[in-house]
């Protein structure tokens, strides 16, 4: 799959956040949008997304300009086997009981851990991310916490890392959808290879608009994992699946987002009532009252 970059530098943290959420709402939208520190010493911040189509060059000039950026540098990469690549580097993820992995490290999982194997693949989700890791920490907690849920809802399921997580934690029906179908098919086959397909059920979603979601609802917890803005617009849609007293752990946000995504939620009578940080990303767990 032919991927484009389009990279751009900014001497303000503040400007390079605010620069790399306004690239989430371009058409084509980018697969993902990285904010970074160049550790140098010169306090410049680096802003990059990834696109599957050409990049809107007008709108990223424009964006650049608005924010005091410089020019985007768009390039296109080459058709090397991306995938194998990062196949062969990843290294296993710990996370609470659960230990995410390859395949070439399959006999490395602890007794007695979770093991979730994860071929890396053209969706979101292997846990090395700070957005994954949060959740599936979360996951943990409210596992010691008590929380026996019946019903669980991926939303935006990526690889299906976290319905993965629940069904092997629980062995519950977990509902797993995506608006990509490579990342609906990549979910099931991780099901598959896992032993947990009678568990999951995988289907293509935009939020709660498929009839697999809404006739299951309400659910006792909804892992939505996307980005702020979508998840923002997804609020009403998440009360209103959601059992009372049910969860939902939130997460695809910059530490600065949180609070926003947060008073929205709250707004729709669901309150945090845990946050962690890992590195520049907030995961966020809330309860339905």
């Amino acid at each position: 799959m032919t991927t484009f970059t389009a990279i751009t530098t900014l001497s303000s943290e503040a400007s390079a956040q605010a620069l790399g959420e306004a690239m989430e709402d371009l058409h084509p939208a980018p697969t993902g949008v990285g904010v970074f520190e160049i550790e140098d010493g010169s306090n410049t911040w680096e802003v990059g997304g990834y696109f599957t189509e050409r990049p809107d060059l007008a709108g990223l000039a424009l964006l650049a300009s608005m924010h005091g950026a410089k020019d985007f540098a768009v390039s296109r990469l080459d058709d090397r086997d991306w995938v194998a690549q990062v196949q062969r580097e990843l290294t296993p993820v710990v996370a609470g009981p659960f230990f995410v992995h390859g395949r070439h490290d399959a006999d490395k999982v602890p007794m007695n851990a979770i093991g979730l194997r994860i071929e890396a693949a053209m969706a979101f989700g292997t846990g090395h991310h700070g957005t994954t890791l949060g959740c599936l920490r979360a996951l943990h907690w409210l596992d010691r916490q008590g929380l026996r849920a019946r019903r669980v809802a991926d939303v935006g399921c990526g690889t299906g890392v976290l319905a993965m997580g629940a069904a092997a934690l629980w062995h519950v029906p977990c509902v797993a959808t995506d608006i990509d179908p490579v990342a609906v098919d990549t979910a099931r086959a991780n099901a598959e290879a896992n032993g947990l397909t009678p568990f999951i059920l995988t289907g293509m979603s935009a939020g709660f608009n498929a009839p697999l979601l809404r006739e299951r609802a309400p659910f006792d917890l909804v892992f939505a994992n996307i980005l702020a803005a979508p998840l923002k617009r997804l609020a009403g849609d998440m009360s209103a699946h959601i059992a009372p007293k049910g969860i939902a752990i939130l997460s695809g946000l910059l530490n600065r987002q949180a609070p926003g995504v947060a008073a929205v939620y709250r707004g729709h009578g669901l309150n945090v009532i845990r946050r962690e940080r890992i590195g520049e990303w907030t995961t966020l767990v809330l309860r339905r009252v």
